[in-house]
């Protein structure tokens, strides 16, 4: 398995510009989080920039891609960027790379077979097995994960996919699901600050509705902007205890780590925040 070191990270999406990100990086590394993940959006990422400097600039945390799109960056210039890091920072450096979504990109075709050829390419460029995960929701490309990777990083999941998704890795794969939360306990403040998350762009992007179809959800709770009951299990809000409870359920379905990612109205409550769990945490 990969070296993610402990139960749980931070997952720091690019609504955040990379300066605040990086802040919260830090702090993370000194807060006892095993890994970060940085968000990329559909931005190119392929040199690797804003992880190297995250790299640099922490000592022992783990910095993960979230996630590398294989229609926006080329397999080979990932791989000269992994060898050139990897070099100096070894398993602190871990891909996660996806096959993204038909409606963000231009001539989508085939993304199973895209995966496979990506991961074909990643292997002759010698990035290894172990050094990469897979965005993966549905079975077949949760097998893949189990095949060809060090496993999996599902996002914007219930603790229920992630029972499923381990009976479908089996023992000894990583499985690393994302967790968005709110620490508010005023369900209707906090779903304020979270639903526009999961409607903008999510429930309008067929992979992740088709996945929340498959595991308990209705038509209804992903119409208008996510039902309450939607919203409040994919942002868990609460006590920072009420919180942690929730995140726990991840590692009780079978994840080996969960990641985080805090919604505040700005990155310094974010980072308060994401200080206050630690202290639960950890």
């Amino acid at each position: 398995m990969t070296n993610v070191v402990n139960q749980f990270g931070l997952f720091l999406a690019p609504h955040r510009d990379d300066a605040a990100r990086k802040e919260q990086a830090i702090a993370a590394d000194a807060l006892g989080y095993g890994t970060v993940w940085l968000g990329t959006g559909r931005n190119s990422v392929g040199d690797l920039a804003l992880v190297e400097d995250v790299l640099a600039s922490t000592e022992r945390v783990t910095v993960a891609t979230a996630i590398v799109n294989m229609w926006v960056d080329e397999a080979e210039t990932l791989a000269a960027s992994y060898h050139r890091l990897a070099g100096r920072y070894g398993k602190r450096l871990l891909l996660g790379i996806g096959v993204g979504h038909p409606e963000a990109v231009t001539g989508y075709r085939s993304p199973y077979a895209k995966i496979t050829g990506y991961l074909d390419r990643l292997d002759a460029a010698g990035v290894p097995a172990e050094a990469r995960v897979l965005a993966a929701l549905g079975d077949r490309v949760l097998k893949l994960a189990a095949e060809r990777t060090a496993g999996a990083h599902p996002y914007l999941v219930p603790a229920g996919h992630t029972r499923h998704a381990r009976s479908i890795l089996g023992a000894g794969k990583l499985l690393a699901p994302e967790q968005k939360v709110v620490l508010d306990e005023d369900a209707e403040a906090a779903r304020a600050i979270g639903r526009p998350y999961v409607r903008n762009p999510y429930l309008s992007l067929s992979n992740y509705v088709n996945n929340l179809l498959r595991h308990g959800y209705t038509e209804a709770d992903v119409a208008d902007g996510g039902s309450d009951r939607l919203i409040d299990d994919l942002v868990l809000h609460g006590t920072p205890e009420a919180v942690v409870k929730g995140l726990r359920s991840h590692v009780d379905a079978g994840a080996d780590h969960v990641a985080v990612q805090v919604l505040g109205p700005s990155p310094e409550v974010e980072l308060k925040h994401q200080e206050q769990l630690a202290g639960l945490l950890f």
